[in-house]
């Protein structure tokens, strides 16, 4: 069926599970894995009386963004390599994570996008948005959605 699944998280607890759970299909499956980590691109933003961020803050944060999205990628790997099954990560600066989901999904030649939803609904979700919506809505690969 699948032969190559993509993984995203954003390390919640709920991406966690749904990280557990999608190793565990692709193992039933003989399919191997590409784990992924969005991190946002920081928008420079006026801030009070016309500040702005610099840019070596911003530079900053989006070294400590790459380091704990390496953490859960090494993490991922972590538990494909338990289970047997094939793995690669990557970490990578997106415009949007669910932009940077189905951007890598296509360059990595995935066949389907395992991922976690968080279940917000109402104004949560409205003001929040749901990453996994928009994927759903956007992607033209088969999007398994684990609650």
């Amino acid at each position: 069926m699948f032969k190559h699944i993509l993984i995203p998280t954003d390390g919640s607890p709920v991406a966690n599970k749904a990280v557990k759970a999608g190793i565990e299909l692709a193992k039933a499956l003989g399919a191997k894995v590409s784990g992924y980590y969005a991190v946002e691109a920081i928008q420079p933003r006026v801030y009070g009386e016309g500040y702005m961020m610099n840019s070596g803050t911003i530079k900053a944060l989006e070294r400590s963004a790459q380091a704990v999205g390496q953490k859960h990628i090494d993490s991922m790997a972590k538990a494909a390599k338990a289970a047997g099954v094939g793995f690669s990560g990557v970490v990578a600066m997106a415009e949007t994570p669910y932009e940077g989901i189905i951007a890598t999904a296509k360059k990595r030649k995935c066949d389907a996008i395992f991922m976690a939803s968080h279940g917000r609904r109402g104004l949560a979700g409205f003001i929040m948005g749901s990453v996994t919506h928009r994927v759903l809505t956007h992607s033209k690969l088969p999007v398994l959605v684990y609650r």
